[in-house]
């Protein structure tokens, strides 16, 4: 990596968790080979080279090559900006229904192992790590979707994404636990279904 290089910024567990769930609802597979990823990829740039190959990492003339047939077998770095590229751009309209329909009526399935401590008055449980799988209602998963959208930091979202598994979890609702707030920390695995 050269000095004017920065490195990618890391992205969080629930961040990763909602890029996931959303690709899991495409109804076709992305385009495997890399001709047909640099085909793909060229239309969603609207044909431009020089802007793929700027978001690719590579000369405009490697594009062209891809695209031709004239390189078949990416060095790592390209394959994984290929596949990731690919993904991200791959069926936009079949994502953005399933979000939609996150966000007004289904609302979202978490998986969550981290540390939950809590506040409450009266006596609680003493924080530790648990493994939780609920519901999140439609109301949360739109307020998640939007900061995600907006792009929020993982920061950003653990404190929305804490208060939507206290709602389902650990208030049932509002049928228990009246004033209980749930904080998370130390994510060791989150997973979303839409």
């Amino acid at each position: 990596m050269s000095d004017h290089e920065q490195p990618a910024p890391r992205r969080g567990k629930v961040l990763d968790a909602l890029t996931r769930a959303e690709r899991k609802v495409v109804t076709r597979p992305a385009p495997k080979s890399a001709k047909s990823q640099m085909k793909f990829l060229l239309t969603r740039a609207k044909g431009s080279t020089n802007a793929l190959a700027e978001r690719l990492g590579v000369s405009r003339r490697t594009v062209e090559r891809y695209r031709a047939g004239k390189l078949t077998s990416p060095q790592k770095r390209l394959q994984a900006a290929l596949v990731e590229e690919t993904e991200s751009a791959w069926q936009p309209q079949v994502r953005a229904q399933a979000r939609e329909r996150a966000s007004t009526s289904s609302g979202m399935m978490v998986e969550v192992t981290a540390y939950f401590g809590f506040t409450a008055s009266g006596s609680s449980d003493d924080g530790r790590i648990r493994t939780i799988t609920t519901p999140i209602s439609p109301t949360y998963a739109k307020q998640i979707l939007a900061l995600q959208e907006a792009g929020a930091t993982e920061e950003d979202l653990h404190p929305i994404v804490a208060e939507a598994i206290t709602e389902s979890y650990f208030t049932e609702w509002g049928t228990r636990a009246d004033g209980l707030t749930a904080h998370f920390t130390h994510v060791q695995s989150i997973n979303f279904q839409f």
